[in-house]
């Protein structure tokens, strides 16, 4: 979870999700908090990148560190 004065946003990471099990696993604690701020899970997969799981947005790490600067 990273915090800053104006908001709160969820970070799960994992090296690769590409395996269903390790998919779910992933993004089940994401999935069990229950407020509106973005949650976001990153890995080193290009496949899977920019994917919306019920409102959890998977990037590619490297892309996102790349486009920090950026709103996602």
């Amino acid at each position: 979870m990273a915090v800053d004065s104006d908001s709160v946003t969820y970070y799960q990471v994992a090296a690769s999700v590409l395996d269903e099990d390790t998919l779910k696993r992933e993004l089940d604690p994401l999935q069990k908090i229950n407020d509106n701020h973005p949650k976001i899970l990153l890995t080193l997969d290009e496949i899977g990148a920019g994917a919306n799981y019920d409102g959890i947005r998977q990037y590619n790490l490297i892309d996102w560190l790349l486009n920090e600067q950026t709103a996602f």
